[in-house]
Order: structure tokens, then sequence, then C-alpha cells
């Protein structure tokens, strides 16, 4: 019996010529396809700077990109849905590093030490049933 080795998502061929990456963040959820080219980075078919007008989510952006000194030799194309603007900017940065890791497997290391790679499952917590709110509970009297 052998045992055959399968790749994984990431490792995979493109398909069409773009490389698939899907990222999370509260809930905020983006699928993100790159491929070479010339540096546009497209959200929703909008450019980046209109829909994320805060330097700080363009930056998130940004971030897995120089860390891979790929800005301006790359074109990103990301779906993104729920959440807020800071919830999907998470989103985008980690399906950008993920389809990064598809395209060139030697970022890994690099992507991985600045945390780009890891999934912050940081979520509201549900409303309880006989509380206000998630943890806040209603005054207790005892009389």
């Amino acid at each position: 019996m052998s045992i055959v080795a399968t790749a994984t998502p990431a490792a995979t061929a493109a398909k069409h010529g773009y490389y698939w990456g899907t990222g999370r963040r509260k809930t905020a959820v983006a699928r993100v396809r790159i491929r070479e080219g010339t540096g546009k980075i497209e959200i929703n078919h909008r450019a980046m700077e209109v829909y994320f007008p805060d330097i700080l989510q363009q930056r998130a952006v940004h971030n897995p990109l120089e860390a891979g000194d790929l800005i301006g030799k790359i074109d990103c194309f990301a779906n993104v849905k729920g959440g807020g603007i800071a919830g999907q900017a998470g989103a985008v940065m980690l399906g950008l590093a993920r389809a990064l890791i598809g395209m060139r497997p030697d970022l890994e290391a690099t992507l991985r030490d600045l945390g780009y790679l890891t999934r912050d499952s940081r979520m509201v917590e549900r409303k309880k049933y006989g509380h206000k709110k998630a943890r806040k509970s209603f005054q207790f009297s005892k009389r």
C-alpha cells in the first residue's frame, strides 16, 4: 500500500494565472486573487485608497507585499463581505499573505515570523439567555 501525498491548496498551481487566498477576521471574509502585474490593488471593484480611506487599513493591506518586496509587482483583487472596516482590512491582509505563499513558497517563513499568516480568532461573544448582553446581567435583588 502506497501513501500518495497531496498538495496543499496554497501549493497548487495557479488557475487561469491567479493565486488564491482566503482571509478571515472577526465576521469579515476576504477572497483574494493575485497575479504578476503593475501593483494595482482592487477591493470590491474599487481602488484600495477609495475602499479603505484610513491609512492604517491601507498599511495593513500593504504589509505582506512589503515583507516580500513585491510592491508594484503584484496585482491584487479582493472580494470582502461582512464585518467592519478594520475586520475587512485584516481579512484582506491574511488572504493576501496566503495567496503570496501559493505564488512564492519561499516567503512563508518571513510572513509567518511577522504574524501575517496568523488568523486573529477574536470574535464578539454571543448574548446569553437571561442576561442583558454577553456578560452583563440584571441587578440582583435578594428581596
